[in-house]
């Protein structure tokens, strides 16, 4: 079984993109991104509503870093240290060498290719440093530029569920894209 360690907190550099902790002082943002119905439309989690909503996300994000049960990265320009995104590792089963890896991006910076290179080095940071054999990514089958994102970074369609979660009164369906370190 893998032993897994966010201490210290890996902040991560790729050729634009700097990912580091997420901080309280990103309320603005992640409010930003978590209350607008746009950016959460294939994400079956209630909106955030106010400031408080916000820093109790920061703290549950915190929680999972203090506790090795999952890792969250501010996506930020180098040059500006303004979160514009989220990226991390969920739901890490170590007993499976595997985690999924999720993101969501201000629609300003939609379109720029800053997903995908985020996604490049978490799939990196999952594989060299965290031992990870395999990691997973769940979509709404509808999010046809997550799609995209995942399979320019390699990854493979493994599955379809239909309507296997049921949130805010309609079922919704899932599709499983992974990758293997190979």
């Amino acid at each position: 079984m893998l032993t897994i360690s966010f201490t210290p907190f890996p902040n991560l550099e790729t050729e634009r993109l700097l990912l580091r902790r997420v901080v309280p002082t990103d309320v603005k943002e992640i409010f930003a991104l978590r209350s607008n119905p746009e950016t959460m439309k294939y994400i079956p989690r209630p909106l955030l509503k106010t400031d408080e909503d916000t820093l109790e996300h920061v703290a549950m994000i915190d929680s999972k870093i203090d506790t090795n049960e999952g890792i969250n990265w501010a996506i930020t320009l180098k040059d500006n240290p303004k979160l514009i995104g989220i990226i991390g590792h969920y739901r890490i089963k170590p007993e499976h060498f595997r985690a999924e890896i999720g993101y969501m991006l201000l629609p300003e910076y939609h379109g720029k290719g800053i997903i995908s290179e985020a996604v490049k080095e978490a799939i990196r940071y999952g594989f060299q440093v965290m031992k990870l054999h395999s990691i997973e990514a769940v979509i709404d089958p509808e999010n046809q530029a997550s799609a995209k994102v995942l399979e320019k970074n390699g990854f493979v369609k493994e599955a379809h569920f239909k309507e296997n979660e049921y949130y805010d009164g309609r079922f919704w369906d899932s599709v499983v894209y992974s990758l293997l370190d190979t």
